[in-house]
């Protein structure tokens, strides 16, 4: 027993230094161990000095235990004893009152008078512990009626909905600084040298055969000049790589052969080759886009290397 007492205070002293640390540090939202992993070596010391202690605490028992004289030692062990039966004895005591039952001895006190082919009914107590934890709901229905219907405090439902919301923000910050869950609405037009670069590269590997080394077009569209069969701009471009062309006689989708950041990298290594002079360019196809965020004078410039008046701004998608 006294074995399995040092256990609970190791045990119970840990895990008050553990909601101590929570509680006092300054964790942003996260576990103050996830923050200061030195704290672990701190729970390590203070679980080691308990066990010294526990372990000097029995020793020093053990030896004043040792010096006792016979008599003072069987006097001893006599007290023990009594506040071990004293202990059980409370515990008797209260399991006996939790239950409120007769002893088979008194049980002629409780019979009914109505007996069934020689079987007779106990008018028994309800247990204590049943009775008062039926006492304990319907004190807790009165507390969640008057919070929530009478001073309208926040739902089940309200607190699923404040949560999925505040989730769903969350996973939206995650999107916007994650390539790899990149979508149309979130791609931005990259213009760094690696980017083109790596863009490049894939269109090398996987759009010539279509739209030619130049972008010029082939069996594919033209993709140096300002028309779009699907919209031009970076989110148009990339939703078009991602879900293919037009059914039947577009282009095939490429989300499941390209990452979302390489999809990202050959739209603007695309776009990056707008106004160049291929050596041998396809027709225009499709409208004329004009990017909503493009300068002024890109716009005019547009414009006026155009043959047709229909303008086409703006993503499909949004």
């Amino acid at each position: 027993m006294k074995l399995v007492y040092s256990i609970l205070r190791v045990v119970g002293l840990v895990a008050l230094a553990i909601v101590l640390a929570e509680i006092s540090l300054e964790n942003n939202d996260k576990y103050a161990f996830e923050v200061y992993p030195f704290l672990w070596l701190i729970i390590g010391v203070v679980f080691l000095i308990a066990i010294a202690i526990e372990i000097s605490a029995g020793a020093l028992h053990s030896v004043l235990y040792k010096s006792l004289t016979p008599e003072a030692r069987a006097q001893f062990d006599l007290t023990e004893n009594s506040k071990k039966e004293a202990k059980l004895e409370w515990w008797r005591k209260a399991y006996k009152n939790l239950l409120d039952k007769k002893p088979v001895e008194n049980e002629g006190e409780i019979i009914l008078d109505h007996d069934y082919d020689g079987i007779r009914e106990l008018d028994n107590n309800l247990p204590p512990w049943w009775l008062y934890g039926f006492y304990a709901t319907i004190i807790f229905a009165f507390v969640y009626m008057f919070k929530y219907h009478v001073f309208d405090g926040t739902t089940q439902r309200e607190e699923y909905l404040i949560e999925v919301a505040e989730a769903q923000e969350a996973v939206d910050e995650y999107k916007k600084n994650a390539k790899g869950l990149l979508t149309a609405n979130t791609v931005e037009l990259l213009t760094g040298e690696t980017d083109i670069k790596a863009g490049n590269a894939i269109f090398t590997a996987n759009c010539v055969a279509c739209h030619k080394v130049d972008a010029g077009g082939g069996i594919g569209p033209n993709l140096v000049d300002s028309y779009w069969i699907l919209g031009g701009g970076v989110k148009n471009v990339f939703n078009t790589i991602t879900e293919g062309g037009r059914p039947g006689k577009g282009m095939v989708a490429w989300k499941t052969n390209l990452k979302p950041d390489e999809i990202a990298q050959v739209a603007s290594y695309v776009l990056s080759l707008h106004g160049t002079k291929p050596a041998d360019p396809k027709e225009p196809e499709g409208e004329l886009y004009v990017d909503p965020d493009a300068p002024l004078e890109q716009v005019e410039v547009g414009m006026k290397d155009s043959t047709s008046v229909e303008i086409k701004i703006g993503y499909d998608g949004e």
